[in-house]
């Protein structure tokens, strides 16, 4: 059983929220002027299924409404748990579009057949064919990296260049891990297989698992807190996590590893959070103007600015905290193998004995 560790406080202050609106309403407007602005009938609307925070999602999607007057009714739940509801639905899905926060939860609703291909011209020139399905499928909007976040007190950048380096006995107790049912858990552990093999990636897990010991955290927002409070000297989480604890608490001692650059090294682990029209929806053309709006340079900029995530768009950037994207290399496993690669990568981990 994942032994799970509840933060004893929410970081919701009334500062943040006025922050956050104000980027919102201010990259919205932004958005308005330089488009005009469509009007949709009183019955427009879409239904969005969503793996992801609905308070990472809702403000951009509140931009679009605001922007077309298409009204978004959303269902945030887990990523596999809503694949399988589509799954089930089938064709009575009431879902005509489909956001989440993994390539491979993406790829396979797509060879289960749950997603329409689509033809958008705003999609060739702002995603890079490496982050979306070859068909369009799935198109990705945001980039996330899994990177090593410690505790600047406890430990020096130069003791560590590779996620591998975390198996290492000298650092028992002193770090923090996702549980196994983490799908960044898997996903990392699918592009470490897929780069080193089986045997490495073993010892890896062993590894972590034997210094973490109980320091298994069903949420990664928890492995940020463990590390500021100095409770774990490091933890692997996404990038993001750690920017969005440090723009409400900027004195935590706080920084970001970005691993395994290192020659012969295999790179940052990368995913995205990506979207698909689902095949049954009579709301093609609705479906298709939400797509442009978060592949285009405003929606792009939204994410990076409310969400710390990398935009995909190569004409966007990333908030200036965050590590500059052409300063590190990723690691080459294509993010359309991540679904292939699942199966055997949770046989591992259960082999393990992860937690």
């Amino acid at each position: 059983m994942p032994t799970h560790h509840r933060s004893s406080r929410r970081i919701t202050t009334s500062v943040v929220s006025l922050t956050l609106f104000s980027v919102v309403v201010a990259s919205a407007l932004t958005f308005c002027w330089l488009v005009e602005p469509t009007i949709a009938s009183a019955d427009d609307k879409l239904t969005v299924y969503s793996g992801r925070a609905e308070r990472l999602l809702k403000p951009v999607l509140d931009a679009f409404t605001a922007k077309t007057g298409i009204r978004i009714e959303l269902l945030s739940s887990g990523t596999t748990e809503l694949v399988n509801r589509m799954k089930a639905e089938g064709g009575r899905s009431p879902a005509d579009v489909f956001i989440t926060n993994d390539a491979g939860s993406l790829e396979i609703a797509r060879a289960a057949g749950l997603f329409r291909p689509v033809n958008i011209r705003e999609v060739e020139r702002a995603i890079p064919p490496q982050f979306r399905a070859a068909d369009h499928s799935w198109i990705g909007l945001s980039g996330r990296f899994w990177i090593i976040v410690y505790n600047t007190t406890l430990v020096k950048p130069d003791q560590i260049n590779s996620l591998l380096d975390l198996a290492n006995p000298k650092w028992k107790d002193k770090i923090a891990i996702p549980n196994a049912g983490s799908e960044y858990l898997q996903a990392g552990v699918s592009v470490i297989r897929a780069s080193l093999g089986d045997d490495p990636t073993k010892k890896f897990l062993e590894g972590i698992r034997d210094n973490a010991g109980t320091q298994v955290y069903q949420k990664s927002s928890q492995i940020v807190e463990a590390v500021a409070k100095g409770q774990v000297a490091m933890g692997i989480v996404n990038h993001y996590y750690v920017y969005r604890h440090l723009a409400t608490q900027p004195t935590a001692p706080l920084a970001v590893l970005m691993p395994d650059q290192q020659e012969g090294g295999m790179g940052a682990i990368m995913n995205v959070a990506g979207i698909g029209i689902l095949k049954h929806t009579s709301r093609v053309e609705h479906a298709k103007l939400l797509v442009e709006f978060l592949v285009a340079q405003a929606g792009q900029k939204m994410f990076a600015d409310l969400d710390k995530e990398y935009p995909l768009h190569p004409d966007v950037k990333a908030d200036p905290a965050l590590i500059e994207r052409k300063s590190f290399r990723a690691a080459l496993v294509p993010l359309t193998k991540l679904a292939e690669l699942r199966e055997p990568t949770l046989l591992l981990i259960e082999q393990v004995g992860m937690r």
